[in-house]
């Protein structure tokens, strides 16, 4: 319950939920889960905008939300991806989030986690020492 209650990293907070539950609306769900939700009363409105949410499946990262529902989460675009779908370029890739931090993040050659050895370059540097 206080886990609930003072973190935000492994899903809403109380005070989201109970916002969202008085006066929000589910309007969709993206692929990995993430779920989107307005305010239907105007007295949660901000700057005369529906206010918009999402609640995240998992840990709650920003880099999760797809380019689509982004634009619709900033009033980019009026209407959700549910309804009006974004349109792609052929040569668009899929949307993958941030992957820094994790295991999946990609590690160098010569990163400490590969072992910490690097190839010598030919205009390999002289660190500075102080005389």
């Amino acid at each position: 319950m206080l886990k609930a209650i003072f973190t935000w990293w492994g899903g809403a907070t109380i005070g989201a939920r109970l916002q969202i539950g008085r006066g929000g609306k589910l309007v969709g769900e993206d692929e990995t889960g993430n779920k989107y939700y307005e305010t239907v009363d105007p007295k949660f409105d901000y700057d005369g905008h529906n206010r918009r949410f999402v609640i995240y499946k998992g840990y709650a990262d920003a880099s999760k939300v797809s380019p689509d529902w982004h634009g619709w989460l900033h009033h980019t675009f009026a209407e959700p991806p549910t309804r009006v779908p974004l349109r792609r370029k052929a040569w668009e890739k899929d949307h993958q989030p941030n992957l820094t931090g994790t295991i999946w993040a990609w590690r160098p050659k010569g990163a400490i986690s590969q072992g910490g050895e690097r190839a010598e370059s030919a205009g390999d540097y002289e660190p500075w020492t102080p005389s």
